[in-house]
């Protein structure tokens, strides 16, 4: 999957919408969507206050922006992960893997496109969630394959996503720590957990 064009997609592609965009994803992270305005976003690059229009009219099609920048990403890096191998235990290592680095290497993007989704409006929650879909979908794609070829113990296949998503984008909100700084550590943990809970009682 790949994005657009900017005028397509709503993300912006010049240097400035860049810039924006970045400012935005550190205030929105520090301080949070609701507490952070065009104004402070636009003081902290130096800008004056209308520089942002040109790029994105309201505060609201700026976070969009920033949604479907890091929502896409995160699809784009988990689809490349979950098609490496060919067995689905690795298939879902390589997944899961890609998902954890993504928000610990992103966590900035990843805190604000997971915990700032109700800031949305309808419609563009929806194209949002239409992505987060899609992630995972492929998750839910290779755990069904495992428990068809016989590989996973899974009594309940949509509950066991909804725990993997929930423990990797749960890296966002407090990565790193002094104990944990090191994005592909971090993964290897999490994908030893995740494998103790589809194949547990049957060895690896």
């Amino acid at each position: 999957m790949t994005l657009d064009s900017g005028e397509e997609t709503g993300v912006g592609t010049s240097k400035a919408a860049a810039r924006i965009r970045g400012a935005a994803v550190e205030m929105f992270a520090e301080r949070g969507y609701g507490t952070t305005s065009l104004r402070d976003i636009t003081s902290k690059l130096g800008l004056s206050p209308g520089a942002v229009y040109p790029h994105y009219k309201t505060k609201e099609s700026l976070l969009y922006a920033i949604s479907l920048e890091g929502h896409t990403g995160a699809l784009l890096a988990v689809t490349d992960g979950a098609s490496r191998g060919v067995r689905p235990v690795d298939r879902l290592a390589h997944a899961v893997a890609a998902y954890v680095e993504w928000h610990a290497v992103h966590q900035a993007l990843a805190r604000v496109v997971q915990y700032e989704l109700r800031s949305l409006s309808n419609a563009h929650y929806r194209r949002i969630a239409a992505l987060r879909r899609q992630t995972t979908a492929v998750f839910t794609h290779i755990i069904e394959q495992g428990v068809g070829a016989g590989d996973f113990v899974v009594d309940d296949v949509d509950a066991v996503v909804l725990a993997i998503s929930s423990l990797c984008i749960d890296i966002s909100r407090w990565f790193p720590t002094r104990r944990h700084q090191d994005p592909s550590q971090i993964a290897g943990a999490y994908v030893e957990l995740v494998t103790r809970m589809v194949v547990v009682g049957r060895g690896r």
